[in-house]
């Protein structure tokens, strides 16, 4: 007897879900992956993450870690995190010159329910939040909350970081200004006086509102803040202006000052009667860092000695790949290739160009996109990165994100080999 054929209901879903757009980074990332799947070799620097076989954990942090779950820590560690571990991030951050309490310290699981629960506490739907582009996710964070995105966009002679005159005309329309420094994807900084200036317009603006008004808030990801580089000095905007600290959410974690991506032990730090409101919205959504990763988490922050070793090994592999990579293109672009970069500064991203829009390739094909660009350079010369369109900006901009979380010594020069043989092969 044939099966009755039963028609499928239409999806119906929020118009938010509906409109939600996915990573372009995890996009390229799966067609980078393919391509390796099928044996061809491609230098992979899209992805912001570590290869644990290149740049480990730290072996104190892993021990830990093991101790924890042989401990059996595996029930449900408390809503705003572990008391101790709050304590030693408290030690951990006085390290930078900021001085807050435990109940002003929020544990989450990494960086990202830290900026999804600020956005949900202070954004009502429609509220602005000023941000450059390009910059990791904000367009992304504003979806989800309804906020309205007011997008910067970022220029090359500021290292494409903002800056207050270009966000002074849309001050009085925000609730937020979402910054970070190091920035992902450029891997540059604030300078002092910039990052200043933006205090200073905050404080003004929210001397302006008064009491009545909800004032504008300073969401501050740090995450990269211990990875910096020759002259560059990380800032923050407490301790340049200690009368901000009641309007600033600051984020940080263990993830890229340890290589520690997939542990997902990240906090926040702010105001306790915010933090506190954000730690309700985590607790609902069940957005606790693994208690046994915060027991290990706590136990490691305690041995400054071990840390201070392994951030310094850590940061000198980081900068010989970004120098590595950053001195080929400088010698690339010397030999008349249309290419750039910005000398590293801090993370593990460089900045990097390649002006080639209007080359033919040897197919005769015209590079006349940006889309055309990318694909040329992972095609013909095997090179997998990230345009900074990903991040927000421009179609038309030429600029990339180049990552060496991944990157073993040998690549750094044989990648730039094959990147000057497909350039030679332009026209």
């Amino acid at each position: 007897m044939p099966l009755a054929v039963v028609s499928r209901r239409k999806l119906i879903i929020s118009d938010m879900a509906e409109t939600l757009t996915g990573s372009e980074i995890i996009k390229l990332s799966a067609d980078v992956n393919e391509k390796i799947k099928q044996g061809k070799s491609i230098f992979n620097f899209t992805i912001g993450d570590f290869d644990p076989k290149v740049f480990p954990i730290p072996a104190e942090l892993e021990n830990e870690i093991i101790k924890a779950y042989q401990q059996k820590q595996t029930n449900y560690p408390p809503a705003n995190g572990l008391a101790e571990l709050r304590t030693e991030v408290c030690s951990f951050l006085a390290e930078g010159g900021m001085l807050y309490a435990p109940d002003e310290i929020l544990i989450t699981s990494g960086g990202r329910p830290a900026i999804f629960t600020a956005y949900y506490t202070l954004i009502q739907p429609g509220d602005g939040v000023i941000f450059p582009v390009p910059s990791w996710n904000n367009n992304h964070y504003c979806h989800l909350s309804g906020a309205r995105p007011i997008m910067i966009e970022a220029k090359l002679e500021n290292n494409f970081m903002p800056t207050a005159a270009e966000m002074r005309p849309h001050i009085r329309d925000a609730t937020i200004i979402a910054l970070c420094s190091p920035q992902n994807p450029t891997g540059t900084t604030f300078t002092r006086e910039a990052l200043e200036d933006i205090c200073d317009m905050v404080l003004e603006e929210n001397e302006r509102r008064g009491t009545d008004k909800k004032p504008v808030y300073i969401l501050f990801d740090q995450m990269y803040w211990v990875l910096t580089y020759g002259q560059t000095i990380h800032y923050n905007p407490v301790t340049l202006r200690p009368e901000l600290r009641d309007y600033t959410i600051f984020v940080d974690g263990l993830s890229k000052a340890f290589a520690a991506t997939g542990l997902r032990v990240g906090w926040a730090c702010g105001p306790s009667d915010l933090i506190d409101k954000m730690k309700s919205i985590a607790s609902h959504i069940g957005a606790w860092a693994p208690k046994a990763e915060q027991v290990a988490a706590a136990n490691f922050l305690k041995l400054k000695n071990a840390i201070t070793s392994y951030i310094i090994e850590f940061r000198e592999q980081l900068e010989f790949r970004l120098a590595g990579i950053y001195n080929g293109i400088q010698a690339l672009k010397a030999e008349g290739h249309a290419v750039n970069a910005i000398a590293p500064q801090a993370a593990l991203y460089l900045t990097v160009q390649f002006n080639l829009k209007g080359k033919v390739t040897p197919a005769k094909k015209i590079l006349n996109t940006t889309e055309d660009i990318t694909s040329y350079l992972l095609n013909e010369c095997g090179i997998a990165l990230v345009p900074f369109y990903a991040f927000g900006a421009s179609h038309d901009s030429t600029w990339y994100r180049l990552s060496v979380g991944t990157c073993k010594l040998n690549e750094i020069g044989e990648s730039i080999s094959k990147l000057r043989s497909g350039l030679e092969k332009l026209k």
